[in-house]
């Protein structure tokens, strides 16, 4: 079981990576890749945000997608 001090860091890791995996998403929709290498880049983004949510919400709950959420539109702050 994973202290309070490790269990927050494990959070602001996984909402970090979360932040990453968007941003990269984010620039696949804007890079200079076309067609289907674009879609799976993409696609690739959105389903490791979904395993690093699954990750997210066995440590906090429910509360996972709303804190994902807020880390999501500090980027687009």
């Amino acid at each position: 079981m994973l202290g309070a001090h490790e269990q927050r860091s494990e959070v602001a890791s996984l909402l970090s990576q979360i932040g990453a995996e968007y941003e990269a998403a984010q620039r696949g929709l804007t890079g200079l890749s076309y067609g289907m290498s674009q879609h799976e880049f993409i696609t690739a983004r959105m389903e490791n945000m979904g395993q690093l949510h699954i990750q997210l919400q066995s440590i906090v709950g429910d509360v996972a997608i709303a804190m994902i959420a807020d880390r999501l539109n500090t980027i687009h702050s």
